[in-house]
């Protein structure tokens, strides 16, 4: 079992910047994938980032890369997203996700644990 606390989502200008952080419980998180996904209102959850169980390996949704970066360090059981040069487009409820795997997905099925969200709101 997995729980997963999300932090340090806000209210943020177009083009400034946030890190994400998950906090997640237990001994065997360097056992799972990680990934990141947001929803925005009216819209289906989609997937952002994701980072293999070492770290060593991570993949991004077209519409972040270059902007946003995912890492983890499995020694404090932690997973952060730093999202630079954000756009009004980017708010949504982010979540973190757990994936007993080795390389990160973007398929929202294959994910076994989700915390419970943090709002991003950026303004124009």
């Amino acid at each position: 079992q997995v729980q997963l606390v999300e932090s340090g989502g806000g209210l943020v200008q177009a083009g400034g910047s946030l890190r994400l952080s998950c906090a997640a419980s237990g001994r065997t998180f360097s056992s799972y994938a990680m990934g990141w996904f947001r929803q925005a209102p009216g819209k289906e959850r989609e997937f952002v980032a994701g980072i293999s169980r070492s770290g060593g390996s991570t993949n991004y949704a077209d519409s972040v890369k270059g902007r946003f970066t995912i890492s983890r360090d499995n020694a404090k059981n932690t997973v952060s997203l730093q999202m630079n040069s954000l756009k009004p487009e980017d708010t949504a409820v982010y979540y973190c996700a757990a994936d007993w795997g080795i390389n990160s997905s973007s398929r929202e099925y294959v994910y076994d644990y989700w915390g419970q969200g943090t709002q991003v709101t950026v303004s124009s």
